[in-house]
């Protein structure tokens, strides 16, 4: 999808007004009516929003800060055209579900750690429950990278559930439920990425596990400041993830990268390469259609994270 050439400005304060569904319509490009609360609804609004608002920490490096706030973070994404971390995105989609009438409560859950072999202690990770019909679904708009869904996942156990980015499963271990990928092999175009930490070369991984307990947003304020204070992944690396309708792109650091879904040929494309200070801004506009009030400060600095 390409994304629109326009010049983004952040709103005045006396611009700002309620919170509201069409404005996030538009952001997302979602033009159809939502009279039907079906599945077939949720799962073109689910994957407009995830082709059109990147995965982003851009504003920890750049002079900024999250917050657990709705109204600010409408203002954000939908308003000044940005993206934002699962803790605002999923956050967010919360509230237009809710809005659109959808049976939705939200959940927390704790991101697999491959440097511990162990989910997180904390639940870091926003996510939405939504029930259609008497089924179960879980959608998450804000994952980012080939561990992205671009649908609602049906909350059945060890249903494979085929989707661009590879075969994903929900598996139901008592009191916690586990979401795992199978993906395909890295064809890694650029010889200098070929051994590079930031490719993913396992076909098999755990992604995150969660319970059905509901969450409100209160619970996710001590993480939120963790995740921007202390030692994490987000404060060692700037990242900006958007899917595309052939796979997704992203920016860590200073790496850009593109890959492309080949199922049929069994393989992910990555084209990745380094890009220098002077084109950050460029390719934030071109790629990711995001214009930030404040100079970026890219950041790659070691923890684990792949494309």
């Amino acid at each position: 999808m390409a994304c629109q050439q326009q010049q983004q400005q952040q709103p005045s304060a006396q611009s700002l007004g309620k919170m509201n569904l069409e404005e996030y319509f538009e952001r997302i490009g979602f033009h159809d009516s939502f009279d039907k609360l079906d599945l077939a609804t949720l799962k073109l609004i689910h994957k407009q929003h995830v082709m059109s608002i990147p995965f982003e920490n851009l504003s920890m490096h750049s002079g900024g800060r999250n917050v657990m706030d709705l109204d600010a973070t409408f203002n954000k994404i939908v308003r000044s055209r940005r993206g934002g971390w699962c803790l605002e995105n999923n956050f967010l989609f919360g509230w237009v579900l809710r809005e659109m009438g959808y049976d939705t409560t939200s959940l927390g859950s704790r991101v697999f750690n491959s440097v511990l072999n162990d989910f997180g202690p904390l639940d870091s990770h926003f996510l939405n429950k939504v029930v259609i019909d008497g089924k179960v679904y879980i959608t998450d708009v804000s994952f980012g990278v080939s561990f992205q869904i671009w649908e609602p996942l049906e909350l059945i156990s060890g249903k494979d559930q085929p989707q661009a980015a590879g075969v994903f499963r929900l598996t139901d271990k008592g009191d916690i439920w586990v979401l795992e990928k199978t993906g395909r092999k890295p064809e890694v175009l650029n010889p200098e990425f070929a051994k590079s930490g930031l490719v993913n070369r396992k076909e098999n991984n755990l992604i995150f596990c969660f319970s059905l307990v509901p969450r409100e947003a209160e619970h996710f304020l001590e993480i939120n400041n963790k995740l921007q204070t202390e030692t994490s992944l987000f404060t060692n690396k700037s990242i900006c993830s958007l899917q595309t309708p052939t796979g997704f792109r992203a920016l860590i650091g200073w790496t850009y990268g593109e890959a492309t879904y080949k199922p049929d040929e069994g393989v992910d494309v990555l084209d990745i390469r380094n890009i220098a200070d002077d084109e950050i801004e460029q390719i934030l506009f071109e790629k990711f259609n995001l214009k930030l009030q404040n100079k970026l400060q890219p950041l790659n600095n070691k923890s684990f994270y792949t494309f």
